[in-house]
Formats: structure tokens, sequence, C-alpha cells
């Protein structure tokens, strides 16, 4: 992606911002300065930056289990968060801010400020022809000093207080990171989605985990299972309830925060209050994997039985059902309950087993525990 061209700054030596990257604190230290920036902001702290670091990676880390890199202090520092303020992994934003800012946890203290080690420093050094090799391996308070030297940085540092160190944006960066937003913002996309690809190869839809989650529209799946329960009682598969019009929710039996599409083989009807204990955990294989069978064989049967229902299921077909392969062998005509269910275990099994070793963790429903569920690691 072509950098816009400006006279102020040095085009060149800003899009070899990411050449050399190792780790993902590169990334989230420029975004966290974009965001500063357009939030009006010329001064910013380094306890500032690494709190927006730490919210831009929440739902990464604790929503879609992604690989930051290996070691991360920033994923390690987000678990940890995680731990100790019992937030969701859908928190918004405002309120992790808020909570890492009034942090006072130590060990929490402590990798914040061991982020603030490098990537102020490096994040430049496509900028700086002076400081190289051994130049680097001083302490910080003589980089600092001879980073301040050098010509048209992005910004300067005032002396050193810890967290409180202060960076200083320069006018003609504020002024090419407010013309060139948007721009700025893609590029930024397509590296961070380059270097994740590499460090999670089997995870899908990486492009789709950058950001908070974002509500799935699903109303051609819920009316078309709505449909098959005026013909016929539907038990979900997790409690065995029988799901109502008034009461019915569709779930992803792998998690959307890992598969990250709506396909239609992997939705199914349960309840509000069991899709909400479900949250983004997997169900256990052995327990539900069979249910699931019967249920969306029953869905097959039904939508080759009446002419209504079959009508719903194209409907869904459009947005829902995105592999000609996988309709072709599925939902042909003419097959028995194990034919089915052997297609449909091809299909899932792949997905489910990436999933439960990119870090999702096992379910069980526990009916008398109507807020929650059995995690385990089975």
């Amino acid at each position: 992606m072509q950098l816009p061209y400006s006279d102020e700054i040095e085009i060149q030596s800003l899009g070899r911002l990411f050449d050399n990257t190792s780790e993902c604190y590169k990334f989230f230290w420029f975004q966290a300065l974009v965001t500063k920036v357009l939030e009006g902001k010329e001064t910013i702290t380094y306890e500032e930056l690494i709190n927006e670091m730490i919210a831009d990676a929440w739902y990464m880390v604790t929503e879609y289990h992604l690989n930051l890199g290996p070691k991360d202090t920033l994923e390690r520092l987000v678990n940890d968060i995680s731990e100790i303020s019992g937030m969701k992994p859908c928190e918004k934003k405002g309120a992790i801010l808020d909570f890492v800012r009034h942090c006072t946890d130590k060990g929490v203290m402590q990798k914040k400020r061991t982020l603030t080690y490098n990537v102020p420093y490096r994040l430049q050094a496509p900028f700086m022809e002076n400081i190289k090799g051994k130049a680097w391996n001083v302490s910080e308070s003589s980089l600092i000093s001879a980073i301040n030297r050098e010509k048209r940085l992005m910004y300067y540092f005032t002396a050193l207080k810890g967290m409180q160190t202060e960076i200083q944006m320069q006018p003609e960066w504020t002024e090419y990171i407010f013309k060139n937003q948007d721009v700025l913002k893609g590029w930024l996309k397509y590296n961070m989605i380059v270097y994740l690809q590499k460090r999670n190869p089997s995870v899908p839809g990486i492009a789709d985990k950058l950001q908070p989650p974002l509500e799935r529209k699903l109303d051609k799946v819920q009316k078309y299972w709505k449909l098959l329960l005026t013909l016929e009682p539907v038990h979900e598969i997790y409690g065995d309830e029988i799901v109502t019009e008034r009461d019915i929710s569709i779930d992803h039996f792998v998690p959307w925060s890992y598969v990250a599409h709506d396909e239609f083989w992997n939705l199914h009807p349960t309840t509000k209050s069991i899709n909400s204990s479900k949250s983004n955990y997997l169900p256990n294989w052995n327990l539900y994997f069979p249910k699931l069978c019967r249920l969306e064989y029953f869905s097959y049967v039904m939508m080759n039985r009446y002419d209504g229902v079959k009508d719903a299921f194209e409907k869904c077909a459009k947005e829902h059902l995105n592999s000609s392969e996988i309709r072709g062998r599925m939902y042909k005509s003419g097959l028995s309950m194990p034919e089915f269910s052997g297609v449909l275990e091809e299909v899932v099994q792949p997905v489910y087993q990436s999933a439960k070793t990119c870090g999702f963790r096992s379910w069980v429903y526990a009916a008398e525990d109507k807020d929650g569920g059995m995690v385990t690691n089975g």
C-alpha cells in the first residue's frame, strides 16, 4: 500500500516502520499514537500509550485467543489483567482503560514498564541513520538524548520519568496523521494482519479480529428455525429444553470468536440464557456433537419435506452457506442420518480441533446453574 506523499516528512522511512518486526509492540504503539493524536493530544505519556495498547490488544487476546508473539509481554499483561479484573472478553474499551488507569497490582505495573524499554525508541529506527548496532545498547536516558539530536522525527522525548515520560509529537506529523488518517489506519491494519497471520497460521478471519466483536445479523437463520418450531417441537442440544419463538437464540457451535463466520452448518437454535452461559467456549464434543447431528438432520429432513422450509433455507443459503462444495455434499437429497452426520463431522471437527488447539476451553452446560456451566480443559 502506497502512503500519501508529503514534503514535510520522510515517507520512505515511514513505509519501513514495520520491516523488522519480531514482536507486536510496534503495531500497537503506533496505533496508540494515531489514536491519541486524533483525540487532539500532542504531548503524551508512556502511561497513556501503554494503557491504549492494552485496551487495543484486549479483544485479540481474551476474545479471539490470538498469539501476539513468542513470550509476548503485552499478551501476558492482558491475560494478567483479565484474571485480576474479572472483566469479560467483550468488555467495552472505556471500562478496560478505566481499570488499567487505576490498577496498582505490582505485576501489572512491572509489565507495563517493561513494554516501554524498547518500542518507544526502536519504532523510529528507520528515520535514524546515526543510531545503529551497539549505539542502541545504552541506558534509556542516554538513548533519549541521542534520539533527541536526530532530525525530522515523528516525536521527541522529555526527561526520563518512568511511566510519566512524555513524548512530543511534531506539528508536521500531527497534520499528516489528521489529513491521512484513513489511509494510515488501512496501512497499519494490513501490516498487522500479515504479522498476526504468520503468528496464527491456523486461525481463520484474522481481518475480523482486530477490533471489538460486532453484532452478527442472523435474522434469516432465526426465521428459518422459528418456522420449524411451528411444525414440530425443537429441543436444543445443551439442556434438552424446548425452544420457543420468544426465547430462541442462534448459537455458533464452534464459537464465532474463532471461526469469524456465520455458516449455516455451524449454527443451531438454543435458548437465550443457555447461549449466554456458553459464551465463547467450545461445547464438549462427545456430549454435544451427536446431538448437533440429530438436530441438523432434523432440519435437513424438514427442508426436503416442506416447500416453505426449503424456501426459507434457500434464503439463508444466500448469506450463510458460502461453500458450494459443502452444500453439494451436506444438503443434497437422499442422505441417511449416518451419511449426513459423517459429512457434518468432516466439516466441523477440524475447525473444532483447531479452536481447541488455540486455547478455546471445553464447556458443559450445568442445568442447575442458569448463569453458567462447567469449563474444563478436556
